[in-house]
């Protein structure tokens, strides 16, 4: 199991489909949280090859903090096969299965004493992934970006809590320090940060999409599932930049992750974002935000020892 010795915050940077990359990532784990990527983010197999050894080499020796790779196990990831060959090579310290049964990762994961954590958004599916043997749960709730959950983070948390003493990570709508101890108060190890990533020096955002989320709020967001078929957080804006009314959109006959909708494609020209992003309000370095995550982190913790020693 993958032991968190050099986390400076229990925060992983959450996996951003088109947004995560190498530089992402290293950043991230250099800064002592938790950096991810998305496997769908390579192309190709050769990709996924250079992506994972270029975050190797540049973490290789130091004291950083662990990474992780996002992989699609459903079966319309026809390269899977490839894919865990690539995992059993580079040995990341943690996968997270998504879009599917973790069962295809767990064998290659533990052979080298990974860890596997299933992406998860309802109970129903949290209980799957347990069964299937999964070390640990990323719970998607309410208030996250892209494809999101519905249910409370501190519901989700609770419930999972309830049949599940493994290791929680939990995500949605968190985008300061308090929120990451309200989090762990909770009872979660790791909290998923995704928005609070994306407006980031390094990440692959276009500015203009880095640029929206600074200048805009959750009430400019709409969950609908007319764009991919599932239910998911858009910037509005984006929306209408490329020609498409909000308010009138309708559920695809199937659904569609990962293509065209009129002249404009999904998460490349249709933005994606969660409700933290209020509270982000500048483009910065990967480093200050953590800086700032872990300044706010301590406060909130200071503050609840103080209530719960008065």
């Amino acid at each position: 199991m993958t032991t968190f010795d050099h986390l400076r915050l229990p925060v992983v940077a959450a996996p951003m489909f088109l947004i995560s990359g190498p530089d992402l990532v290293v950043a991230a784990c250099r800064s002592g949280v938790i950096g991810s990527f998305p496997s769908p983010n390579c192309r190709t197999v050769e990709d996924l090859d250079t992506w994972m050894g270029t975050i190797t080499d540049q973490l290789a020796g130091t004291d950083s903090a662990p990474w992780a790779l996002n992989l699609v196990t459903h079966r319309t990831n026809t390269r899977l096969a490839d894919d865990l060959r690539l995992v059993a090579e580079y040995q990341p310290s943690l996968v997270i299965t998504a879009l599917g049964s973790p069962i295809p990762a767990i064998e290659t994961v533990k052979e080298y004493g990974g860890t596997v954590i299933a992406d998860v958004v309802n109970i129903n599916l949290a209980r799957k992934a347990v069964a299937a043997g999964a070390d640990g749960l990323a719970c998607v709730s309410a208030g996250a970006g892209g494809h999101t959950g519905m249910m409370s983070p501190f519901a989700f948390i609770s419930a999972v809590r309830d049949f599940f003493d493994g290791l929680v990570t939990v995500g949605g709508g968190i985008t300061d320090g308090a929120g990451i101890a309200g989090a762990v108060a909770a009872g979660a190890n790791l909290v998923y940060m995704g928005t609070r990533f994306l407006a980031t020096s390094e990440s692959l955002a276009p500015d203009a999409y880095k640029q929206m989320v600074v200048e805009h709020g959750p009430d400019d967001l709409i969950v609908t599932d007319g764009i991919t078929g599932t239910p998911a957080s858009w910037l509005r804006p984006s929306l209408l930049a490329n020609g498409i009314d909000p308010d009138t959109l309708v559920k695809p006959t199937a659904r569609d992750y990962d293509s065209s909708s009129g002249n404009a494609t999904r998460w490349k020209d249709l933005w994606a974002a969660g409700q933290g992003l209020q509270t982000i309000r500048a483009v910065e370095p990967v480093a200050d935000v953590v800086d700032r995550l872990a300044k706010e982190y301590d406060a909130a913790a200071g503050r609840l020892a103080r209530l719960t020693s008065a």
